[in-house]
């Protein structure tokens, strides 16, 4: 009697490993399936190449220098009167060119002031890398 004890001891106690081992089995083949849901680009596609290519600012956007000041076309001003300036029909997209290194809250409340001041929406101009 005491050796069917001990049997049934040690099978509840594998059990939880199995258990384990069938969860990481189903998250790998999800995880599987999930990566192949996007469709590959062409093999014949040539990406275009954009390192030898000068960035230069929008002409129509304001700049958020890395010291938290604005700035349009080389001279320095504040979101309500930038936005005062402009046609009505202009109003409605506002491009914002941050600087890497200005402040995340000062690029936030700047936001806020040139939606406040009227701008439809504020479009922030980053670099993108396809990598």
């Amino acid at each position: 009697m005491a050796k069917s004890l001990r049997k049934s001891n040690l099978s509840s106690r594998r059990e939880p490993t199995i258990a384990l081992i069938n969860i990481v089995f189903l998250m790998l083949i999800f995880f599987l399936i999930a990566g192949t849901i996007a469709a590959p680009l062409d093999g014949e596609i040539r990406l275009v190449e954009t390192a030898d290519l000068e960035g230069a600012t929008p002409p129509d956007a304001i700049v958020l220098g890395p010291e938290g000041r604005l700035s349009f076309r080389s001279e320095e001003i504040d979101a309500a009167s930038y936005v005062a300036g402009l046609p009505e029909a202009e109003r409605t997209t506002i491009r914002l060119v941050p600087d890497r290194a200005a402040p995340a809250a000062t690029l936030v409340r700047i936001g806020a002031e040139l939606r406040a001041a009227g701008a439809g929406s504020v479009l922030i101009v980053t670099e993108r890398a396809l990598r």
